[in-house]
């Protein structure tokens, strides 16, 4: 089975030897690697702003899927990693979650886990998705 391994130029470099999205022509499907609020240069975007951070997380799964072949609209699966998520945001988090989903008509499968922290200090929320190519 052929795989292509994906780092778009747009996105930071990973450490070692990750990449921020495999594609799996066979299967039809792409991978992301989790996916922070960071630039090109790895660098946090959006400060303390749970909003901004889940925005920019989201455009840089967009960038990982169209090196990919594949695009945003295209999510089957989305897994959500909250440091310190309860359930008491919930009902903020789902907004925050649709509006950074830019107005998608199909929402994917999609959950949301509590973790302790993420990939580095400052960083709020890391999503990793299942698409179709």
């Amino acid at each position: 089975m052929s795989v292509s391994y994906v780092n778009p130029p747009e996105l930071p470099p990973l450490p070692g030897v990750l990449s921020h999205a495999v594609a799996v022509p066979e299967l039809g499907l792409v991978y992301t690697s989790g996916q922070v609020a960071w630039d090109k240069d790895g660098q946090l975007v959006g400060g303390d702003e749970i909003a901004a951070q889940f925005e920019r997380a989201y455009d840089n799964v967009e960038a990982a899927l169209r090196a990919a072949g594949s695009s945003r609209e295209r999510i089957i699966k989305e897994t959500i990693y909250l440091p310190g998520y309860t359930t008491d945001r919930a009902a903020e988090l789902t907004a925050i979650i649709a509006a950074a989903r830019k107005g998608h008509p199909t929402p994917p499968a999609s959950t949301a886990v509590g973790v302790p922290t993420l990939y580095a200090d400052g960083f709020l929320v890391e999503i990793e998705v299942v698409a179709t190519l």
